[in-house]
């Protein structure tokens, strides 16, 4: 598999690789990148951050999940571009630079699963691999016009993946129909156990609460065109506590989860920290076991509240984002605080629960993307997909559309 030299910079350079898919399967002819978070054998990964990648060994094995979609066919066509060391949510790398966002020209890709997003929504491939701890694939999803899935937690092996937040680590894919993206499904996920009917649609009314009208009223019609796919449509409030409160719960996991993951680098090799990034690293620092060990408890609150409200054949509407795609080259305290801040209220709920999540391009606000979202009982990936399928059909006969040359 040949790549472009015009990647609308959504894939790395100094390990670029591409390898051609098993010459048969399910996915044959089809193309995908990997976030630079998974570990391709013979090159290196960089996490978002060329000291990462110089001070580390280069991998002899490939990740299971990249691995499963080459025999089944697929051609990996290269790896694309995080967020630096994935903390961040915005796409914009100060080493590498920010992916070309095709759906929003002169918008920022979101992240961490930035040049997957965008090497999907520009037709570099035809689906993407990332990975989803805050909403690393969620927000990108609907920042770039694609469909994005995060998984229920542990359902697709996380061998050869980079550590980052692992309570909350998942991988998920993007593709920009979702007949594909339940094919990938059909790779990645664990074998079909029996299907089970989406029946009850759960309104999140705190969840919408965080969005301006303009975005709530933006989103209505696909609301409603959701909720004929569905029995029963009923309003909620998620959090009895407040999404803030679930948002700080989530933080500090988070923040020790990542300092353990990360500390000791940080630490010896003391690498040059974008201003964001570098400040939650700091941050991170400061979590104390004590607080993790509360934290941990209020999540078990947070789950059993999640599983009595999301039993089989239940899913949770939501805003994917609270807004649509920021401009490029906002200040960082804008951009990284309060909008970060802003998302990561909605974001949260999925990762506390351990639950499945799907980002579907139904809306649009001032001619700018803007994500659905549903999130469902933990193992609800297929009902997921299989919804995705129905509301977003292939553009195309077969879904094809990528620009990569086989």
């Amino acid at each position: 598999m040949q790549l472009l030299d015009d990647n609308a910079s959504a894939l790395c350079c100094s390990n670029a690789i591409a390898i051609d898919g098993a010459g048969a399967g399910p996915l044959a002819g089809r193309s995908f990148v990997a976030k630079d978070v998974f570990h391709i054998a013979g090159v290196g990964t960089s996490f978002g951050h060329p000291e990462w990648l110089t001070t580390h060994e280069i991998p002899q094995t490939t990740a299971p999940a990249v691995q499963r979609l080459l025999d089944a066919g697929a051609g990996l066509a290269g790896k694309a571009h995080s967020d630096e060391l994935c903390y961040s949510l915005s796409g914009e790398n100060v080493h590498y630079g920010t992916p070309i966002n095709a759906a929003a020209p002169g918008r920022i890709p979101g992240g961490s699963s930035s040049g997957s997003a965008a090497a999907v929504a520009a037709r570099l491939c035809d689906f993407a691999l990332g990975t989803d701890c805050g909403g690393s694939v969620r927000i990108p999803a609907s920042y770039c016009g694609i469909i994005g899935l995060r998984t229920s937690w542990g359902r697709v092996p996380s061998e050869g993946v980079l550590e980052f937040a692992p309570s909350f680590d998942v991988v998920g894919w993007f593709a920009r129909d979702g007949k594909l993206l339940r094919r990938v499904g059909n790779v990645l996920l664990p074998t079909r156990r029996k299907r089970i009917a989406l029946d009850k649609l759960l309104i999140a009314s705190d969840a919408f609460a965080e969005a301006p009208q303009d975005v709530q009223d933006a989103l209505a019609p696909a609301i409603k065109k959701l909720a004929d796919h569905f029995g029963d449509t009923e309003t909620v409030r998620v959090s009895p506590d407040g999404l803030e409160r679930w948002f700080e719960t989530f933080r500090i996991i988070q923040g020790f989860e990542v300092w353990r993951s990360l500390g000791a680098w940080i630490e010896s090799a003391r690498p040059k920290l974008g201003p964001g990034v570098g400040a939650r690293l700091n941050w991170a620092a400061t979590v104390t076991p004590e607080m993790y060990h509360t934290a941990n408890k209020a999540r078990a609150e947070i789950r059993k509240r999640l599983k009595e409200l999301l039993p089989p054949g239940t899913a949770l509407c939501l805003p994917t984002s609270p807004r649509v795609a920021p401009l490029r080259n906002m200040p960082a305290d804008t951009i990284e605080v309060e909008f970060r801040n802003q998302a990561m209220r909605i974001l949260c709920i999925a990762g506390l629960g351990c639950l499945p999540q799907i980002s579907l391009p139904l809306a649009a606000l001032e001619g700018l993307p803007l994500g659905l979202s549903l999130v469902g009982w933990r193992g609800a990936d297929y009902e997921l997909l299989n919804l995705a399928e129905k509301l977003c059909p292939a553009a195309t006969a077969d879904g094809a559309g990528s620009r990569l040359a086989e």
